[in-house]
């Protein structure tokens, strides 16, 4: 089999298999997720605000939602972040593992 430039070997497809694998786990164990920030307004006011339609929806917090919220805003972080690298394996073992359409030669003037 002749290798081109978009081509895996084994030890790569596997490489990418057991990082793929791993990253469906740390997915599977995500606690709560929420997009937005979470903001201190002293004396002992929280905000949550979010886009919601194109419109800014700000929500008040307790100090306890608040903790959960912060952390619901890095695990979405984070997921997003998980998720993107699964695309890239994704497609980097379908593109290289499977045959692709034939190239037309260029043609001559």
């Amino acid at each position: 089999m002749k290798r081109t430039d978009r081509s895996l070997i084994t030890s790569e497809i596997d490489q990418l298999t057991r990082r793929y694998q791993l990253l469906v786990g740390r997915l599977a164990r995500t606690g709560w997720i929420s997009q937005g920030s979470v903001l201190h307004e002293p004396p002992r006011a929280w905000r949550w605000t979010r886009k919601v339609k194109a419109k800014t929806v700000t929500v008040a917090l307790s100090a306890q939602q608040a903790a959960l919220m912060k952390q619901a805003i890095r695990n979405q972080r984070a997921l997003d972040e998980l998720i993107d690298e699964m695309r890239q394996i994704s497609q980097k073992i379908i593109l290289g593992t499977l045959p692709g359409v034939s190239r037309r030669k260029p043609r001559s003037a």
